[in-house]
């Protein structure tokens, strides 16, 4: 996963004491259809169709300037179609909210009415380097 510039910025800032910056209390994963790009600009999150961004306050301590999810990551079951799905983000709001990071799905996943996307305990990697 990259980071986005929001989360770049703010992560300098603080490091060379420009500004503080505190961690989000919650954190989210969400899906998008196309790259959302480091600024968010082309974010596409499904709509609708019992789509909604996953709390995910779950993480491994760093180590190799690498973390990943402790806990499965198990989204709504869609009752409807959210397109394929090739993204995926992560968020400091429920809704709205700043971008943290983005990175591809291993694999692109078509959802369609009754499927359910869910990621694995450390299938969410996310590394500084």
């Amino acid at each position: 996963m990259s980071f986005s510039n929001y989360l770049e910025n703010k992560i300098l800032d603080h490091v060379f004491n420009i500004s503080s910056f505190s961690a989000p209390s919650n954190i989210y994963i969400g899906l998008s259809t196309v790259d959302p790009g480091e600024s968010a600009g082309t974010l596409a999150e499904p709509s609708g169709n019992n789509y909604a961004r996953v709390q995910m306050n779950s993480w491994e301590t760093s180590s190799g300037g690498t973390t990943s999810n402790s806990a499965a990551v198990t989204f709504p079951t869609s009752a409807g179609n959210w397109g394929t799905i090739s993204y995926v983000c992560i968020f400091d709001a429920l809704s709205g909210g700043n971008m943290l990071a983005y990175g591809t799905m291993d694999t692109n996943k078509t959802v369609t009415i009754g499927d359910t996307i869910q990621f694995a305990i450390g299938d969410i990697n996310i590394s500084l380097n």
